[in-house]
């Protein structure tokens, strides 16, 4: 017995040692990251004279003073240039096995050259999408229960906003006959395609012999919006939205097949709550075959880095026979169905976040702010295509850091926005002297080990 009461006595100790210790590092890490935002890095000084008129607390000019800060910290430590080869160019250099590994093995040389620098341009395999029909039929992947649900036919409209920037033009069109041919004709207002300047003259002069031709046979039926810089998708998408004119906007990339019935279930959806924001569930073309990949149903998250991620909720989370339900979503994946009027009323996106990335968990944790939802239809079903690499740069890591740490410092508190940058920026990017440097970093990870399991 008295073995057994200093046993407990001894693991008595332990835990009030160690819960001791915990608070301890809570406190540490609150001065240090306090410490490094006052002393190390380099904050604006308050505007005391700046007024913004119904901001009576003054919120929005402390975010915008934050916001200067964050821009003076990326602009001293984020390289904001592509990675670049010998010669001094863009290094776009991919090995042929990649593409070549399930298609093309009876390719003369000659065709294998020409599909490998296409791949490379494009992150898929252009040359193969020039040669499959614009009309091809694909695949019906929805769960059993979603075709043999009917729909009112007094739903809204949409308008489809296609993003693109130096897209093959045959995956653009593919993308723009699906939409047509598996959109109800009574549903589909229009279709807004966002050039965010590109270069390619085959999108400037053949897109727009395609544009104008469809126009003469259903006038105003396709909108062109060009830019005259690029801005970049997150002010694209916004740009696609403002062209829009049906009572729900739906915006995606320029590379997606659209399958049967993927619309009705999402303005169905709409329509019973104009502030829930809707995700077709998304399968998978196969960049070098172009064979659609089934993708299990799945939320979409976000973790640490603020990069969205796919959830696969456990299968006991589901009721039983009925897979066609709608999952709450934390976040969006980056294409999206919204009331348009809503999505104003909500701020749009960030347009202060440039080139791509962030977007997404920025738009989902806004929604959920402002009382909205984020959803997920298994029953509306699009494909799209897996790239290789992404149109805007080689390198877009320096892009995505910055816009997260955007979102980071207008949605968390400060004391969680300064533990989210110490975490994700690296330790002499804010300055952290070197003394301190090793201590800090196991500090911090204890606190977000915490944060994440609470």
């Amino acid at each position: 017995m008295a073995c057994t009461r200093r046993t407990k006595t001894l693991v008595s100790t332990c835990v009030i040692l160690s819960g001791m210790t915990n608070i301890v590092c809570l406190l540490y890490v609150g001065w240090v990251t306090n410490y490094i935002a006052n002393i190390y890095i380099k904050v604006p000084m308050p505007l005391p004279d700046r007024k913004l008129e119904g901001d009576k607390r003054g919120d929005t000019i402390r975010i915008m003073e934050r916001l200067d800060r964050l821009e003076n910290v990326v602009n001293q430590h984020i390289q904001e240039t592509p990675g670049r080869g010998e010669d001094g160019q863009a290094d776009t250099s991919f090995s042929d096995s990649s593409l070549f590994a399930h298609w093309g093995q009876e390719l003369s040389p000659e065709n294998r050259r020409v599909a490998l620098k296409m791949f490379q341009y494009y992150g898929y395999n252009a040359y193969l999408s020039d040669r499959l029909s614009l009309d091809r039929l694909i695949p019906d992947l929805r769960p059993d229960g979603c075709r043999n649900i009917t729909y009112p036919l007094n739903l809204p409209q949409v308008s489809i906003v296609f993003i693109f920037v130096n897209e093959a033009l045959s995956v653009i069109l593919r993308s723009i006959h699906s939409a047509i041919k598996r959109t109800p004709s009574h549903l589909l207002k229009e279709i807004i395609l966002v050039d965010d300047y590109s270069n390619s003259n085959e999108l400037k002069e053949k897109l727009q012999d395609f544009v104008s031709e469809t126009n003469s046979k259903h006038p105003g039926f396709i909108k062109m919006v060009r830019h005259s810089k690029q801005e970049g998708l997150i002010r694209s998408r916004v740009s696609g939205w403002r062209a829009a004119t049906a009572p729900v906007v739906a915006l995606f990339d320029a590379h997606v097949e659209f399958n049967v019935g993927w619309a009705e279930p999402i303005l169905q959806r709409i329509k019973e709550d104009r502030t829930r924001i809707i995700s077709p569930s998304f399968d998978n073309i196969k960049y070098d075959t172009f064979e659609i990949e089934e993708y299990p149903l799945s939320a979409q998250g976000f973790d640490w880095e603020l990069w969205c991620r796919y959830l696969n909720p456990p299968k006991s989370w589901w009721h039983k026979g009925n897979k066609t339900a709608p999952i709450q979503s934390p976040a969006l994946i980056g294409c999206f169905v919204v009331d348009r009027l809503y999505f104003e009323e909500i701020g749009l996106l960030d347009e202060g976040m440039e080139v791509y990335g962030g977007e997404n968990v920025e738009l989902g944790i806004r929604v959920w702010q402002c009382g909205g939802s984020v959803e997920v239809l298994p029953c509306a079903r699009i494909a799209h295509i897996e790239r290789a690499h992404k149109p805007y740069t080689e390198d877009l890591t320096s892009h995505v850091r910055r816009n997260a740490l955007r979102v980071a410092e207008v949605w968390m508190d400060e004391f969680k926005s300064h533990v989210y940058m110490a975490w994700n920026i690296p330790m002499e990017a804010i300055l952290i002297s070197a003394g301190h440097r090793s201590h800090i970093g196991v500090t911090i990870q204890a606190v977000i080990c915490v944060r994440v399991y609470i």
